[in-house]
């Protein structure tokens, strides 16, 4: 049974940072596809960044890029994302996704969902 389990989130101030952390259970992330959505209220979920299983390329929203970093570490079958200079736009519930499709920046493509940990980011 496959389980993608997301941690770090919280509370921080505009400006700070906070760390990610998608635990996997089930599957070998390197033979994924590993991405980072999100979703504020009232919006639909968004793409935010992918760490492709294929040559280990990684993906980024224009609206985080340069902020937020995707990672991965195969021996601990985790995957992170690295969050940066925060701003309130951030706020959201973030999700971890693995899956094995082409079109990465597209929530059809992952076959695998958490439960999201949410981050909200003060003013």
């Amino acid at each position: 049974q496959v389980q993608l389990v997301e941690s770090g989130g919280g509370l921080v101030q505009a400006g700070g940072s906070l760390r990610l952390s998608c635990a996997a259970s089930g599957l070998n992330i390197s033979s994924y596809t590993m991405g980072w959505f999100r979703q504020a209220p009232g919006e639909e979920r968004e793409f935010v960044a992918a760490f492709t299983r294929s040559g280990g390329s990684t993906y980024y929203a224009d609206s985080v890029k340069g902020r937020f970093t995707i990672s991965r570490d195969n021996a601990k079958n985790t995957v992170y994302l690295q969050m940066n200079s925060l701003k309130p736009e951030d706020t959201a519930v973030y999700y971890c996704a693995a899956g094995r499709g082409v079109y990465i920046r597209r929530e059809s493509e992952y076959d695998y969902w958490g439960q999201g940990t949410q981050v909200t980011v003060s003013s």
